[in-house]
């Protein structure tokens, strides 16, 4: 089978069609009202970046609805919880500081996306604010930015994301899952445990 790949703005433009006026009209540069009442309902967002190579990578970053802390009207502060100590995204910042975050609102179809720029904080005041389960984060991603808008729900509509009737994977465990593509040492029994009722139990444990 042969393959019709596009290399230029001029194809895409012509496949496409030039971008809608209202859509084309709808970014910002400073937080309105609505973006603050947005951040503060928001409890999931999902932060892109790359690396100075071009190596990309998304994380997902959670806590209770407005997680999120306003420095002022072009700055925000995301708080990190502990993790798996990957930090792929923080590492790729240390070397590109482009930022890419899109802030969901459960049973919302439309998101908050935020693009700009992103520095590593190990300690601030606003530290103090962004306390949760008596867990205070050692480190915080605060983000310049430098554009801001909402994107329409057609993609949450098309895929029925927030319908209950349409979920159910038929996966199997994620125990299982890891146990089925990595090379772990534990037993499956070992992972269910880790991955069950103590797994919720240390989520802002370090």
């Amino acid at each position: 089978m042969s393959w019709a790949e596009i290399e230029s703005e001029a194809e895409l433009r012509e496949l496409l069609g030039e971008v809608m006026p209202r859509a084309a009209t709808k970014e910002r540069v400073r937080l309105h009202e609505r973006d603050l009442q947005w951040l503060a309902a928001s409890p999931f967002c999902l932060i892109a970046t790359s690396d100075d190579q071009g190596n990309c990578d998304v994380s997902p970053k959670g806590d209770p609805a407005g997680f999120v802390h306003v420095i002022d009207d072009a700055t925000i502060a995301i708080p990190d919880r502990p993790g798996n100590r990957r930090a792929d995204g923080f590492l790729n910042i240390l070397k590109n500081p482009h930022v890419g975050l899109i802030f969901l609102i459960p049973g919302r179809n439309e998101t908050l996306r935020v693009n700009g720029r992103a520095r590593l904080v190990r300690e601030a005041p606003f530290f103090d604010e962004m306390i949760v389960k008596g867990h205070r984060p050692q480190l915080a991603l605060v983000v310049e930015i430098e554009q801001i808008f909402f994107h329409c729900a057609k993609a949450f509509l098309r895929s029925g994301l927030w319908k209950p009737d349409t979920w159910g994977d038929g996966l199997p465990s994620h125990a299982r899952l890891v146990k089925d593509v990595q090379k772990v040492e534990e037993s499956l029994e070992a992972l269910e445990s880790y991955y069950g009722e103590s797994y919720t139990k240390k989520l802002y444990a370090s």
